[in-house]
């Protein structure tokens, strides 16, 4: 049986997409820092889906060791989700460096090397999937979260570009886009109901997603619509807008 590996699987969206494709079958790989929660989440998983899932150590922020983690793991991986984010501070990232660089690392620039790794394999096999969650916010930059904004802005054209590469290559690149999501890391935060998803509703679309062969995947589907109107709003207009 196929196996996909989970990267930041403690996430709440990695949690929801990791038991509904083990659901459909998949055998799992949940990879993350934290190996305590790692072991309960893949105890969780394996009791309700009857699959076997693994845990594995793995740190975004750490490149060096990237290398090593594939090679580890590379074998028996057919698919490859990642799920790993960092929201930050917008207004601390202004003045704090640091907090700058962590939220351009986490969410693109320390994701690269694995999902070039993974790419690398499964060209050589003339298989494979890869699935990778953006955000609407990379598809324009607003003053409330730039940073992060255009981490995933890098993060969604290097997903594009990567499915181009292996367009005829039989590897199929995923690039999903949420909008506003309940989660911990949007925990506090005064979503708009109506347009706020489930992390179980994301994971749905994504397996959808992978059913029909999209390219690209909104979550919700209303989202696509929403960022259309939003990238048609002229420059000197959206400035004045409290986005």
């Amino acid at each position: 049986m196929a196996t996909m590996l989970i990267l930041g699987a403690a996430s709440d969206i990695a949690r929801a997409t990791a038991l509904a494709f083990a659901c459909e079958g998949w055998d799992l790989i949940v990879a993350g820092r934290k190996e305590e929660i790692l072991q309960k989440i893949a105890a969780d998983i394996s009791l309700r889906s009857g699959r076997t899932v693994k845990t594995a150590h793995f740190d975004a922020l750490k490149p060096e060791e990237h290398a090593v983690f594939w090679r580890d793991i590379e074998e028996e991986t057919s698919a490859l989700f990642c799920a790993i984010g960092f929201l930050g501070e917008q207004e601390r990232a202004q003045h704090d460096f640091g907090h700058a660089e962590t939220i351009l690392r986490t969410n693109f620039t320390g994701l690269t090397p694995i999902l070039s790794l993974a790419a690398n394999t499964f060209e050589r096999r003339g298989r494979g999937l890869i699935i990778a969650v953006s955000s609407v916010a990379g598809d324009r930059g607003r003053a409330s979260n730039y940073l992060y904004g255009s981490a995933k802005a890098g993060l969604t054209a290097f997903l594009s570009g990567l499915r181009n590469r292996l367009a005829t290559k039989g590897v199929t690149v995923i690039t999903v886009k949420p909008g506003f999501v309940a989660t911990a890391m949007t925990a506090g935060m005064n979503l708009p109901t109506r347009l706020t998803a489930t992390p179980q509703q994301v994971a749905a679309d994504i397996v959808k997603a992978v059913k029909k062969k999209r390219n690209v995947v909104y979550s919700r589907w209303f989202w696509r619509s929403i960022m259309m109107i939003i990238g048609h709003i002229p420059e000197c207009m959206f400035k004045r807008l409290k986005l």
